[in-house]
């Protein structure tokens, strides 16, 4: 599994504890909600950032108060039906500002890809065999969009008004 973020490859300093029963005593942790909510203030006296993964069906309300607390939030997409990760992206970027990474984990397909960035994902943990060039063609995908969103891209109607009448 390769994890592209900002459009490279990179390495993940992250080990991802979310299903150990014990936490290892040092290194870049992702840990569970339920971990989290256990171990908050053994956590946060770490000198190694934290991060967390919340599952479909946990809200980033859960987290609101926190979520500067965290260098990395991943949010598990279980299977292509699920989309309510895109609702937590952007409930976190837009309603909660978090500004570091925010992750898709799971079941991350290369269709999606593009919504996936639009509402607010940066980093993605993609299983292909080629997994830039992937990415890079899912990117490309579409030239114009019709709803707005938080990535800042102009939709068709801002682009309409913005051309000179002919």
């Amino acid at each position: 599994m390769a994890l592209v973020k900002d459009g490279r490859i990179v390495e993940d300093a992250f080990v991802d504890a979310s299903t150990l029963d014990t936490l290892p005593p040092q290194g870049c942790l992702i840990v569970s909600l339920e971990q989290w909510q256990a171990h908050r203030h053994a956590l946060l006296a770490r000198a190694e950032p934290v991060g967390i993964k919340l599952t479909s069906d946990q809200s980033p309300e859960a987290i609101a108060e926190d979520v500067g607390c965290f260098d990395v939030i991943a949010l598990e997409f279980p299977r292509f039906r699920d989309g309510r990760a895109y609702s937590y992206a952007r409930l976190l970027r837009e309603r909660y500002g978090y500004d570091k990474e925010l992750r898709a984990v799971g079941d991350v397909l290369l269709e999606q890809l593009f919504y996936m960035a639009r509402t607010g994902f940066d980093a993605f943990e993609i299983l292909s065999p080629d997994p830039l060039r992937d990415f890079e063609t899912a990117m490309g995908d579409f030239s114009v969009c019709y709803q707005p969103t938080g990535d800042g891209r102009p939709t068709a109607m801002q682009l309409r008004h913005r051309r000179p009448a002919t």
